[in-house]
């Protein structure tokens, strides 16, 4: 089982939390697929910033995003200009008037035990042609020396412009992907390449999940800086 599902799915309400986070009745599948609509377009212009996860909250009239960056200053931009041009593009393109919208940029404080961040570098280390093996590589002995526990990267495709696609893995340390108590992070994405698409999927396992307990919270601590700074929060009234 928990070599087939998603490994944040699997753990939810145990070390992970929804990413979604509102209650609808009728509008169900309308608000859901909005959601997956700024996420794409959020992740698509914020590549560059290495993000790691997107927060949606909705209540009656309210939105709020919350982007955990690992570099947060591209977001924000020059005065702020970066985080409100975001939010208005957003607003224009997926939600109706009056709607209010807030959005919130938090920085990861260690980005190699980040699964996002780490898989946006190697997405990106990809796209330049460099070998598949030396990014897997390199991007582990960052993630090991953070202080993660285990490991593991997965690359599939046309590898280094073969002409025969394959599926390659490199992992060190254990990955207890049964273990509901693991603190796992994972993430997936796709590098377009010359040669086409080449799939990438990283595991980070950073120790055992002990609740909400005094040494939990200095850890999380330790890795999530608090909120960098700046929100731009206005309301929609095209």
């Amino acid at each position: 089982m928990g070599q087939k599902v998603n490994p944040t799915v699997f753990r939810l309400n145990m070390s992970e939390q929804w990413r979604s986070r509102w209650f609808s009745d009728k509008d169900y599948a309308k608000l859901l697929r909005q959601d997956v609509q700024i996420r794409r377009f959020a992740a698509k212009r914020l590549r560059d910033a290495g993000i790691d996860r997107i927060e949606i909250e909705r209540s009656r009239g309210e939105i709020a995003i919350n982007i955990v960056a690992a570099k947060p200053g591209i977001i924000i931009g020059r005065g702020g200009t970066g985080i409100d041009e975001l939010r208005k593009d957003i607003a224009r393109k997926f939600l109706g008037e009056k709607t209010a919208l807030k959005v919130n940029v938090q920085e990861v404080a260690n980005p190699n035990l980040s699964a996002g961040a780490v898989l946006q570098v190697c997405i990106s280390d990809i796209e330049k042609r460099i070998p598949f093996r030396r990014v897997m590589k390199m991007n582990i002995d960052k993630v090991l020396k953070a202080g993660a526990e285990g490991v593991k990267i997965i690359m599939s495709g046309r590898l280094n412009g073969a002409d025969i696609a394959r599926r390659e893995m490199l992992t060190h340390g254990k990955i207890p992907l049964h273990t509901l108590r693991a603190n796992i992070d994972y993430s997936r994405g796709v590098a377009q390449t010359t040669y086409g698409a080449v799939g990438i999927k990283v595991w980070i396992y950073k120790g055992l999940y002990f609740g909400d307990s005094a040494e939990q919270k200095s850890r999380a601590s330790q890795q999530e800086a608090p909120v960098k700074t700046r929100s731009a929060s206005r309301v929609n009234t095209r």
